[in-house]
């Protein structure tokens, strides 16, 4: 954060962050800047998953726990086209470290994807750079059991704050509706089977067939909805990049005369 905020004073236009782990190549830095000059991207990050052969240089519990946060991340976040989320090979452009709220950002092992949560209330692009990864005999200080429970909640807590900001608070469409309503019925469909269920163990007598049909359509039904905001929730990714806008003082007004202090 203080790097971000010396260099926004220094007056950088794009701002690259390496680890200090010795894994990232500063060689390859202008691969993370070009899409940002080029006005295609506002933030890019690194992705070790790319070339296969690197994939299998790397540690089998790296694989598995990248590919769990991965989802939980394209789910929380709503970037449903990026990977490796904890990569720490990142570049942005200045004017979108200007929106970012720096002081409520996470830190430590969160930082990266509290930071695409952040990026995407402003629905800035994001886009991923192929990497190698160097992996030598360095011990990780990441534990996974002390973190997995933070990491779940922070998951479900940006995710519900982003639901809200996207298809409640800025802007509405058939996707606030499908995902409450879906829930629901698949909830209460779920919840009735089982309680019928149980019931015919207990008594021995088995549901009738007008009980199966009425949990099989709320379940099926409620999947449905809840695939169908899915579908629409993976289209509506960000894909116009938003400091080229921010370039133009006129345009950059009336975008922060709509803006709302999301926390």
């Amino acid at each position: 954060m203080a790097g971000y905020r010396q260099a926004v004073t220094d007056g950088a236009s794009i701002i690259i962050k390496i680890d200090g782990d010795g894994q990232m190549d500063p060689k390859i830095a202008m691969s993370f800047a070009l899409p940002i000059a080029n006005g295609d991207a506002d933030y890019t990050k690194g992705n070790r998953f790319f070339d296969l052969q690197n994939i299998q240089r790397m540690p089998r519990i790296r694989i598995f726990g990248n590919a769990v946060l991965s989802l939980l991340t394209k789910l929380s976040t709503g970037y449903w086209n990026i990977f490796d989320p904890t990569n720490g090979y990142t570049a942005v452009h200045a004017s979108i470290v200007k929106l970012l709220p720096l002081e409520k950002i996470s830190k430590r092992y969160f930082f990266e994807t509290d930071m695409l949560f952040r990026l995407g209330t402003f629905r800035a692009v994001v886009r991923d750079i192929p990497m190698d990864a160097k992996y030598e005999d360095e011990v990780s200080n990441l534990k996974i059991s002390k973190v997995l429970g933070e990491f779940l909640v922070k998951h479900v807590v940006i995710f519900l704050k982003r639901i809200f900001y996207s298809y409640y608070l800025r802007d509405m469409s058939l996707a606030s509706l499908e995902l409450p309503i879906g829930l629901g019925m698949f909830i209460i469909g779920g919840g009735f089977g089982i309680s019928r269920w149980i019931r015919s163990v207990e008594t021995g007598i088995p549901a009738s067939a007008g009980t199966a049909v009425i949990a099989s359509m709320l379940l099926i039904v409620g999947l449905q909805l809840i695939l169908g905001f899915l579908s629409y929730d993976i289209e509506n990714s960000p894909s116009q990049a938003l400091h080229p806008i921010l370039g133009n003082s006129k345009t950059a007004k009336r975008y922060f005369s709509q803006k709302t202090d999301l926390g």
